[in-house]
């Protein structure tokens, strides 16, 4: 079978993150991207139809899902682009911007989950995974000749090359020995085909290698800067938490010292959940318990917080009352009770712990006797 549409292959991105880049050197990428948005589009759909005609449907089905995925990523960063490019009119602050959404993170969210890749790495993404499709399904690449399929190939090796200096000790000797052999390969089958010979049934298992290459290098590559980014969050998480729990403790002993009834709720030491892991199972647990810790910090942050606020609140009312009391109009005989139950007030407010639940009825009882007595003596309260 044969796919009509021809290979689409990501155009080069311009400048780098945070710098503005020319606005000539941005139309011609918004250009070249747009019309490999198009085709590859156009290309996938082919793709799906023909990995639904194939008695491998169920196998192919996950990279397609995944290609249609990270398409619409690219695609949906393009429009957020074009809507800054604004048709070109833009400043510096503008093509910054551009620049951020260029090579900043964008979610390839799809059926195998999330991967936060930038926009040229979802493009080189979408270009491996376009291939091992074509490669699975032993399609012809419509009109793209063997001489164009090779270029795509030497391009696509040194794109893997760029990828090694990625690569983590342990794994770095594998890819570099993985590069060599795909770049020997390419190299034999260009001179193969220089000098006449037929290379045709060659071809389509080195572009499945390099692609898949190429898309293990990238997704890898994503997932390492995830977990890093994951490790640090758990790190600043944690000596932000250690932090807040030392404060409530204290904010806690203060409370229990000066109120009754107190909140009696514990309140955890994040120390007691050991350093960050690396390992991505266990990051994910250990980020699951600081967000316990954190909400359960909240929660005596409130509590002690709200206990030492309402003892506050009832000596700020009792004072208020007294103030009011000498400002208003009451019935003969009120100044001796009101005094004794300010006495009363004050004297608890001055004794630690304060009782709460005694300030709160003598202020009540303040309250209500001046109310009263304002009402006999025909004033207003």
């Amino acid at each position: 079978m044969t796919v009509r549409t021809p290979t689409a292959v990501a155009p080069a991105p311009p400048g780098k993150i945070g710098s503005s880049i020319p606005a000539q050197e941005l139309l011609a990428f918004l250009d070249a991207l747009g019309t490999w948005r198009d085709r590859r589009k156009a290309e996938l759909d082919e793709l799906d139809q023909a990995a639904l005609q194939s008695p491998d449907a169920d196998a192919l089905s996950a990279d397609v899902v995944l290609g249609m995925a990270v398409w619409k990523a690219v695609s949906d960063r393009y429009e957020l682009i074009l809507l800054t490019w604004d048709s070109g009119r833009v400043g510096p602050t503008e093509t910054e911007r551009i620049s951020t959404l260029i090579w900043g993170g964008l979610d390839t969210g799809g059926a195998g989950g999330s991967l936060a890749v930038s926009l040229p790495e979802a493009c080189s993404l979408s270009d491996a995974l376009a291939s091992t499709l074509r490669s699975k399904l032993a399609l012809d690449p419509g009109d793209a000749d063997l001489a164009q399929r090779l270029r795509q190939l030497r391009a696509q090796v040194e794109r893997i090359h760029d990828q090694l200096s990625t690569e983590p000790a342990a794994t770095r000797n594998q890819a570099i020995a993985t590069h060599h052999d795909l770049d020997r390969r390419v190299t034999e089958l260009t001179e193969k085909a220089k000098r006449g010979a037929d290379v045709g049934g060659l071809i389509g298992s080195l572009e499945m290698d390099a692609a898949r290459t190429e898309r293990d290098l990238i997704v890898g590559a994503a997932t390492r800067r995830e977990r890093a980014a994951d490790v640090a969050r758990a790190r600043t998480l944690r000596t932000d938490l250690e932090a807040q729990g030392t404060a409530v403790r204290a904010l806690a002993d203060r409370c229990v010292a000066g109120v009754t009834p107190a909140p009696r709720l514990g309140v955890p030491d994040v120390t007691a959940l050991g350093p960050v892991p690396n390992t991505p199972a266990e990051l994910e647990k250990y980020l699951t318990r600081l967000d316990a810790v954190r909400r359960a910090l909240g929660q005596a942050q409130s509590a002690y917080g709200a206990a030492l606020e309402r003892r506050d609140e009832l000596a700020a009312r009792l004072d208020a009352y007294k103030v009011k009391a000498a400002s208003v109009q009451r019935t003969a005989g009120t100044d001796e009770d009101l005094a004794e139950l300010y006495r009363r007030g004050r004297e608890v407010v001055e004794t630690e712990p304060v009782d709460l639940v005694r300030l709160g009825a003598l202020v009540a009882a303040y309250q209500t006797y001046l109310d009263t007595s304002v009402a006999a003596s025909g004033g207003t309260t």
